[in-house]
């Protein structure tokens, strides 16, 4: 039996997801930005209502190919708000189109966004120790680094938090 952290609960979605996916290091890009995506989707709400929505927001965001999100326009945007199958709030859904966009111009200007998102933890996973749930940080030095920088790129709802 795998030992799974108290967040986890016994919902069969949060657990599969803490047992195949949470803490394991994410290189793909298209599956970085994904994250990105549906963390900032996730901003005041429980991760457990986006992991319900996930396959909405794959359907209706096309993969999270950055391109493709990045051409949608404003049709696109009504067409999101109208969507039961993602979370219906439009300073989330225009961040998403944004955050495509400054995505893309991550990767103009440094080549590879996962490198660089890496790179703020010198390219290799953090391995935490906690004991309990009360220890665990909001936030680190490393994700408010993060979280300045990419909003200074023009990436939005990416705070130390969700950085972290």
């Amino acid at each position: 039996m795998t030992e799974r952290c108290e967040w986890a609960g016994s919902d069969p979605l949060y657990v599969a997801y803490h047992d195949a996916e949470w803490g394991v290091p994410l290189r793909d890009p298209r599956a970085l930005f994904e994250l990105l995506c549906l963390e900032g989707a996730q901003a005041g709400l429980a991760w457990i209502t986006i992991l319900r929505k996930r396959e909405g927001y794959r359907r209706a965001f096309h993969g999270f190919e950055p391109e493709r999100v990045a051409a949608f326009d404003a049709a696109d945007v009504s067409r999101l708000l109208a969507d039961p199958g993602i979370v219906r709030n439009r300073a989330k859904v225009e961040a998403a189109i944004g955050n495509a966009h400054a995505w893309l111009r991550l990767a103009d200007e440094i080549g590879s966004p996962v490198d660089h998102l890496w790179g703020f933890v010198g390219g290799l996973p953090l391995q935490n120790a906690w004991q309990a749930l009360d220890e665990i940080p909001a936030e680190t030095d490393a994700s408010r680094a993060m979280s300045r920088d990419l909003r200074s790129r023009g990436f939005r709802f990416i705070g130390p938090t969700i950085a972290y």
